[in-house]
Order: structure tokens, then C-alpha cells, then sequence
């Protein structure tokens, strides 16, 4: 019975040249809409798989978290068979296990250049993690630099006091608290009911996000902070990628392999777009900063960076450490 308990389905038999074919299905879910790039990817890489496969194996992706799993949630029904992959935000995943927080500490990694050389430094660990909960890395995808999306422009350090912002994990949550703001962690489909009820008054997310989710009905300002650049992760149920023959296995880690470099490559033009796009639909974009807006998230951004660092251990420290000396 391990192949139920890995999460994927036999849907029905097809005897030729006197074998039988197992044709097998595997849902792949993610928490954002499928024009936003990690949604770009899980309809990319189910694209390719589906096209080579045959039939024998099919990916059935779905979005804004329709399978009702969120990024936090994504490794536990990975692991247990209720789904066979999925693509989870790894900020959200620093919940599981502070390492998956590594791209989404805040001012660590801002660049292109450096998120993937900190992805490229990292993926050893996160492989080992994953492992211990029974899957495997299919691919990584960028996000766009974070900035904070708000109801009115965010023009002096003033303006964080007392802000009600939806923040994406534990550590944006602590620095923006730490700056003066009132965070709450809150998954993109459990903040969007509070900013359309105006509960929640600024959303710390990238353009890409935002734009995916129309953030600009409700909040028509973004301050670009680059807070961090961070990851999100595709995974894969170990069982049921290890029970494909081998020739379907080829399939998938070829299709795994294309998607990463497509979003890896896809992030280059992706903030000229969605800029493009936000401004098309009346958001004002600041570029430039205000200083003391900077200096107080930049200071709450140290202390939540030595806070991860105890947090993740000696393996995260030194991950942390290796990354620093350039």
C-alpha cells in the first residue's frame, strides 16, 4: 500500500505488448495565483511533464490555494500523501524549521547575483531537511525584492508606528514589530479579506505578488524597501517520485531542471513588468526611501538576523557566515 501513502493515484490500466501501464496522477498545489511567478512555475513545470509523459503520469496543478493548503502547511501534506508535490513559500516554511527562513531575512540577499548564489549555498541543507520529511527539491523560484504596499504613503518612520501590516514569517513579523509597527503573519489568502476590510493597512510583499492579487484596489502606494529577495520551493513526495519507472523519473528531473533556469531567467524582466503593471494601475511607486525609514528597519533587520542565526543552529550559522564573506 506505499503507493496510496505516497500521494499519487493509479487512475487506470493500459495493457499493451503484454505489461500493464499504470497511469498515475499527481496534484501539485501552491498558495499564490498562477500569474505570479511561483504560480508560473508549477503551471510550467506541470506543462512539461504533461507533454512528455504520455499520459502515464500527469500533474494537476492548482492555485490561490484552492486545495485550502497554505505555504506553511505544504511540507506536512507533502509528507503525508495528501497531496504528491507542492510549491510552498520557504519564509512561510521557516515555521517547520528556521532554516527554510534563510532567503527571507531581511537585507541579506537583494540582488539577483546574490539570492541565487545564497539559494545555490543553501540547497545542500534544505535537500537534507527535506529528506527527513520524506521529499525532495523539484526546483526553487525567485521572488522580486520585497517592498511595503500601504494605504498611505509610507513618508517618515512615523508612519510604521502603529501600522497594521501583513507580514509572510515569523521574522518580518519581529522586524517590523521591532520598527514599530503592528505585524501579523498572515498567508496571502488569509490577508486579502483583512485588507478588504481594512483591518490590515500595508502588506510587506513584492510587486509580483501584489500585482497577482490586485493589491492596488486597496492599497495604491508601494515603498520600495528591499527588504529581502527570497525563495519559494517546489517539492515532491520521496515515495512517490522513487515508485516512477525510470524513464518517468527522467521526465520529471528534466522538467524540474528547465523550470528552475525558466524562473531563474523569468525574475530578470519580472520587476519591469509588474511595475509597468502597477503603475497602469495607479500605484505610486517610491524609489527613493525615506533615511529614517530605512535606518529603523535596518535596524530592527540586525537584530532579527542574529535572532535566526541562534535559532538555526550551528549549520544555519555557518551557512549564514559562509554567505557574509563574499
Amino acid at each position: 500500500m506505499r503507493w496510496l501513502a505516497a500521494g499519487f493515484v493509479v487512475t487506470g490500466l493500459v495493457f499493451g505488448a503484454g505489461a500493464a501501464l499504470a497511469q498515475t496522477s499527481w496534484e501539485m498545489p501552491t498558495e499564490y495565483p498562477e500569474t505570479a511567478i511561483p504560480g508560473e512555475g508549477v503551471a510550467s513545470f506541470a506543462g512539461l511533464v504533461n507533454e512528455r509523459a504520455g499520459g502515464r503520469l500527469t500533474i494537476k496543478p492548482s492555485f490561490d490555494a484552492k486545495r485550502g493548503i497554505k505555504s506553511a502547511q505544504m511540507i506536512a501534506a507533502v509528507q503525508k500523501g495528501e497531496v504528491a508535490a507542492g510549491d510552498a513559500f520557504a519564509g512561510a516554511l521557516g515555521a517547520v524549521d528556521p532554516l527554510f527562513g534563510l532567503s527571507s531575512l531581511p537585507f541579506l540577499a537583494t540582488s539577483i547575483a546574490d539570492a541565487r548564489r545564497l539559494t545555490d549555498l543553501a540547497r545542500p541543507a534544505y535537500a537534507k531537511k527535506l529528506a527527513g520529511f520524506g521529499q525532495k527539491i523539484l526546483y526553487t523560484t525567485p521572488w522580486p525584492a520585497s517592498g511595503i504596499w500601504s494605504k498611505a504613503p509610507l513618508d517618515s518612520a512615523a508612519a510604521l508606528t502603529g501600522l497594521s501590516i501583513r507580514t509572510y514569517d515569523a521574522t518580518s513579523t519581529a522586524v517590523m514589530n521591532a520598527a514599530g509597527a503592528k505585524a501579523a503573519n498572515l498567508s496571502f489568502a488569509d490577508a486579502m479579506p483583512k485588507v478588504k476590510d481594512g483591518s490590515v493597512v500595508a502588506v510587506l510583499s513584492s510587486g509580483d505578488g501584489g500585482a497577482g492579487r490586485n493589491l492596488w484596489d486597496f492599497l495604491p502606494n508601494f515603498t520600495e524597501v528591499n527588504y529581502a529577495m527570497p525563495i519559494s520551493l517546489a517539492t515532491v513526495n520521496l515515495a512517490a517520485y522513487e515508485a516512477l519507472p525510470a524513464d518517468l523519473r527522467q521526465i520529471v528531473d528534466a522538467a524540474a531542471k528547465e523550470t528552475e533556469a525558466r524562473q531563474w531567467t523569468a525574475i530578470r524582466t519580472r520587476l519591469d513588468e509588474n511595475y509597468a503593471r502597477m503603475r497602469a494601475n495607479k500605484v505610486a511607486i517610491r524609489a527613493e526611501v525615506p533615511p529614517d525609514v530605512a535606518q529603523a528597519l535596518a535596524k530592527a533587520g540586525r537584530g532579527a538576523v542574529e535572532d535566526w542565526r541562534h535559532r538555526a543552529g550551528p549549520d544555519g550559522a555557518a551557512l549564514l557566515d559562509q554567505y557574509e564573506k563574499k
